[in-house]
């Protein structure tokens, strides 16, 4: 058998193929193969021929005659088959002849349900770097360590919603030497089991949406993966941290990003061990019931000061001004503690910062009303005026006070601070507060004259007896 890879360079809009809108979605039949499927969806037919970094147009002239393959398919480096119904591998020689230059496989939504159809596909792949075999019906199927040697050249590997078994995972990551990144999500875990060989090059795993409860099962990941560098573990309901600060120290040496979404942790002692961690640096700490009952700004200012290591949390970065003011907040929040309820943290803040003072609560917001003197002649009366009127409202509402109409009154404002005297209310449509009216404050209502007449209010206390002759 001879054959030929010819590989092109152009369109960037699509530089792995990944734009399948062409291609036929295969009808959902039993027993159908990973070549049947390839054919269909790749064929020029159904592919139309694209040309950019990664495709590969594969050429086989000699496939043995009533070979289902076309004399020519558009292959990209990263092949989407998943949702297809394959359950087989099909031919072996046709896999690895067109299937050379592959780079990544999704497999997922099949019905592969055997890991020797699996073993078959892979194998014959060599480049392959990324494997996804999700929602496939993996829970009851055995892997052989001959088997598992197939996959040794693959980096990525996706098993979410399979329901392999712990052992299967066991297996996979022995003879997996180049394992980065494992996927292990909805799988139902409840225990794992720990291994005797650890898989030192695996620096991501994921696993989360799991009903690992207890931290006994979690601390056997650990040594399992000692480079292990991120541990997503969110939605598996985790209820504590139960380790000593020298076993978490050695657990997790080069652990730099732990995510604990929705987990069952509820007491600062859990928080506080994640400092043990010695190259932490990244958490994710969301819907726990440990902080239901704060508000929005406790909890950030919370965990930030519990967390001294961390510079990022919840996906924001944690700078040196929000540290420095959270800690300050963490001290006047703990400050009317009893000495026997305060947390280790507080002690070691106070050793930086010393007992600080609670804040003076300053409140920025305009005032709303103002109790004011109303003075008319003979007449004073104590009013509560709105601030958020206008001066014509405020003459309407002194009406019943001063027993004039509003059209028969001048109003003045007194400031008892101001040096000036009184200023006469002659816009209508002023708004109250722009006076900065305050409590005990004086108002000034005098009745209009009269044609040809002009009247003198009389002397005030408070205006060092003054008297006020409006213009007529």
């Amino acid at each position: 058998m001879s054959v030929w890879l010819f590989y092109h360079f152009g369109d960037p809009a699509d530089p792995e193929g990944m734009w399948d809108s062409g291609a036929v979605v295969p009808h959902e039949e039993e027993g159908r193969t990973f070549m049947q499927v390839l054919s269909e969806k790749y064929s020029p037919e159904n592919f139309p021929y694209r040309r950019g970094p990664g495709m590969g147009v594969v050429v086989v002239p000699t496939l043995p005659q009533g070979s289902p393959m076309k004399d020519r398919l558009n292959l990209p480096s990263v092949l989407v088959l998943a949702g297809c119904g394959i359950s087989h591998a099909g031919e072996q020689r046709e896999i690895a002849a067109f299937c050379a230059h592959v780079m990544e496989l999704d497999l997922s939504h099949n019905k592969l349900q055997d890991w020797h159809e699996i073993s078959k596909i892979v194998s014959n792949i060599p480049n392959l770097d990324f494997l996804n075999l999700s929602s496939n019906p993996l829970s009851e199927v055995v892997l052989e360590p001959s088997r598992a040697k197939a996959f040794a050249r693959v980096r990525r590997l996706v098993l979410n919603n399979t329901q392999v078994s712990w052992n299967t995972v066991l297996v996979l990551t022995r003879e997996m030497p180049e394992l980065e990144e494992l996927f292990l999500c909805l799988n139902e875990y409840t225990t794992v089991s720990a291994s005797t060989v650890p898989c030192p090059t695996l620096r991501l795993l994921h696993i989360t949406d799991n009903n690992l409860q207890e931290w006994a099962e979690v601390r056997k990941i650990g040594p399992m993966f000692p480079g292990l560098e991120t541990l997503v573990m969110s939605n598996c309901n985790l209820s504590s941290i139960q380790d000593s600060e020298e076993m978490l120290r050695r657990l997790f040496p080069n652990l730099r990003s732990i995510n604990l979404h929705n987990s069952g942790l509820n007491q600062w002692e859990d928080i506080e061990k994640l400092n043990q961690f010695p190259k932490l640096e990244d958490v994710r700490l969301q819907g726990i019931p440990l902080l239901q009952t704060y508000t929005n700004t406790e909890r950030r200012s919370l965990m930030v000061s519990h967390l001294p290591s961390v510079s990022s949390l919840n996906g924001s970065v944690v700078t040196d001004g929000e540290r420095e003011d959270s800690e300050r907040f963490f001290i006047r929040y703990h400050v009317d503690y009893p000495e026997e309820e305060l947390p280790y943290r507080y002690h070691c803040l106070v050793t930086k910062y010393g007992k600080l003072e609670p804040l003076a609560e300053i409140d920025l917001r305009p005032r709303c009303h103002a109790k004011v003197e109303v003075h008319c002649e003979d007449k004073v009366a104590e009013v509560s005026i709105r601030l958020d009127q206008t001066v014509a409202e405020l003459k309407k509402q002194l009406r019943t006070v001063v027993q004039l109409s509003a059209n028969q009154m001048r109003l003045y404002y007194i400031d008892k601070e101001c040096v000036f005297g009184p200023e006469e209310m002659r816009y209508h449509t002023r708004a109250l507060h722009s006076y900065s009216i305050q409590d005990g404050d004086e108002l000034l209502v005098v009745p209009k004259a009269g044609r040809g007449t002009t009247t003198t209010a009389k002397p005030l206390s408070n205006l060092n007896s003054k008297t006020l002759t409006p213009p007529p």
